[in-house]
C-alpha cells in the first residue's frame, strides 16, 4: 500500500486517547468506594469500552456491591509514558469516567465523558463517538521500540535532526531525546539546565504501518544534512 499524503502533522486527541489505550499496560481506577492501581488487568474492545479484571478483594469489586443500582460512578486513568528515559516521562493522562457493570466474570467500563490532558496544561474533551470510531496510531504498537532503538543505537541520527530546529530554540540545550512518534512525525526533547521544551518534526506524509517509518526518517535526516541551521547544536544524546 502506497503513503497517503496527509492534510495534518499531529494526531488527533481521539487517535491520541485510543494509542494510549492500546498501548498502556495500567490504570488507576477510582470510585465512591476508593482507588485500584490495576496492572496487566484491563483490555479495550473494537468500540473503546474497557473490560477489567480487578482481584477479587479490590474495591471496585466492594464499589458495585455497595452502589444503589449496581453501576457505581467511576474515574480511569491512563499515563501515557515516554519509552526512553527522561525527566518527565508522562507525555499525557487519558482521564476517562462513566459507570462499572458486571458482564460475565469481567467488569465492564462504560465512559460517558473522556478528557485529555498534556504535559504542557492542555486539556482536551473527545467526544465518545469519535474516541468509538478511532483507531489506534498504527505505530502506537512499535512506538517503545522504535524510539529505544534509535535513542539506544543511533544518537548521532538524533543529533542530525537538530539541524531541523532553528538555533535560537537550541539555545542552552544540553541533551536532546527521542519522546514520541506516530504516523504523522517524530517529537524530540529539548533539555536546559533547568527546563526542557519539546518539538515536534513532521513526516512529509503520513505513514500507514511500520515497513514505512524508515522511509519517512531517512527523507527527514536528508532534509537535516541539507540545513544550514546548524549554529547552537547540541550534544548529541
Amino acid at each position: 500500500m502506497g503513503v497517503r499524503h496527509s492534510s495534518t502533522t499531529v494526531p488527533t486527541a481521539a487517535a491520541r486517547a485510543r494509542s494510549v489505550l492500546a498501548t498502556a499496560w495500567s490504570c488507576a481506577v477510582t470510585t465512591e468506594i476508593g482507588r485500584d492501581e490495576l496492572v496487566g488487568a484491563h483490555s479495550v474492545t473494537d468500540d473503546g469500552r474497557l473490560r477489567l479484571r480487578p482481584p477479587e478483594d479490590s474495591a471496585l469489586a466492594a464499589a458495585l456491591i455497595c452502589a444503589p443500582h449496581g453501576e457505581p460512578s467511576t474515574l480511569v486513568e491512563f499515563a501515557d509514558v515516554a519509552p526512553v528515559p527522561l525527566r518527565d516521562r508522562i507525555r499525557a493522562r487519558l482521564w476517562l469516567s462513566g459507570s462499572l457493570a458486571y458482564d460475565d466474570e469481567h467488569l465492564v467500563f462504560e465512559p460517558t465523558c473522556a478528557v485529555l490532558h498534556d504535559s504542557n496544561g492542555e486539556r482536551e474533551g473527545i467526544e465518545l463517538d469519535e474516541l468509538a470510531l478511532t483507531m489506534p496510531d498504527p505505530l502506537a504498537e512499535a512506538e517503545s521500540r522504535l524510539l529505544t532503538h534509535l535513542a539506544d543505537a543511533h544518537p548521532d541520527a538524533v543529533e542530525q535532526l537538530t539541524r531541523l530546529i532553528s538555533p535560537d530554540s537550541l539555545q542552552g540545550v544540553v541533551r536532546v531525546r527521542p519522546l514520541a512518534l506516530d504516523r504523522h512525525g517524530i517529537s524530540l526533547r529539548l533539555e536546559r539546565a533547568r527546563s526542557q521544551a519539546d518539538v515536534r518534526l513532521p513526516f512529509h506524509q503520513a505513514v500507514e504501518d511500520v515497513s514505512q517509518v524508515t522511509e519517512c526518517m531517512h527523507a527527514l535526516l536528508a532534509r537535516a544534512r541539507l540545513s544550514t541551521a546548524r549554529r547552537g547544536r547540541p550534544v548529541g544524546g
